[in-house]
């Protein structure tokens, strides 16, 4: 179990979800998405902004939001461009200046405590304009004693159905310690 006191593990330098490098899974998919409108995209829970660059490289332009004042500063300090912003916030309880084309999160909704996804959700719903589009790797594992906690693939079609149109899914490139176990999806927030 991973204490959720994420500022702690920043700056005991104990991040274990911390690969240092993107998503393998969105780097792909960025890759083969020539075409895709680009737009704003919010990464909540980005970390130390690896994801929020890959974008950024692909021509979005690209906000990283997280809690951890550490990793705010060290997504800063390891560089930033004219199509990145690193953001100190609470995706969960704040309220956006102004909403998304785009979010995309990589294993963030498994990493809150599952009392919280409802407010995931709505969280989402404020940050993502209609007809904006929600791209995710979830993290399928079983474990109830997280970070992360179990999820699978009933429980987020019964979440986001309601709310968003399933445009795509697939079991993504992961890391070698997840291959398999993430399956990614691509959501339109209905108008």
């Amino acid at each position: 179990m991973i204490n959720t006191d994420w500022e702690a593990q920043y700056q005991a330098k104990d991040t274990p979800w911390d690969k240092g490098e993107a998503s393998p899974g969105l780097a792909d998919w960025l890759a083969t998405q020539p075409h895709a409108t680009r737009g704003t995209v919010l990464v909540p829970g980005c970390g130390l902004g690896y994801d929020v660059r890959a974008w950024a490289v692909a021509g979005f332009s690209a906000t990283g939001l997280d809690i951890a004042p550490s990793a705010v500063e060290r997504a800063q300090a390891a560089g930033a461009s004219e199509r990145t912003e690193f953001r100190l916030g609470d995706f969960l309880a704040d309220e956006p200046s102004a909403p998304f084309d785009w979010v995309f999160e990589h294993t963030c909704f498994c990493a809150i405590q599952p009392a919280r996804r409802d407010d995931y959700l709505r969280a989402l719903l404020r940050w993502l304009k209609p007809g904006g589009h929600y791209l995710a790797v979830n993290y399928f594992i079983p474990d109830t004693d997280g970070p992360p906690f179990g999820v699978d693939r009933e429980e987020i079609w019964a979440r986001f159905s309601p709310h968003f149109e399933l445009l795509e899914e697939w079991t993504p490139r992961s890391y070698p310690n997840r291959t398999g176990l993430e399956r990614m999806f691509l959501w339109q927030r209905r108008e």
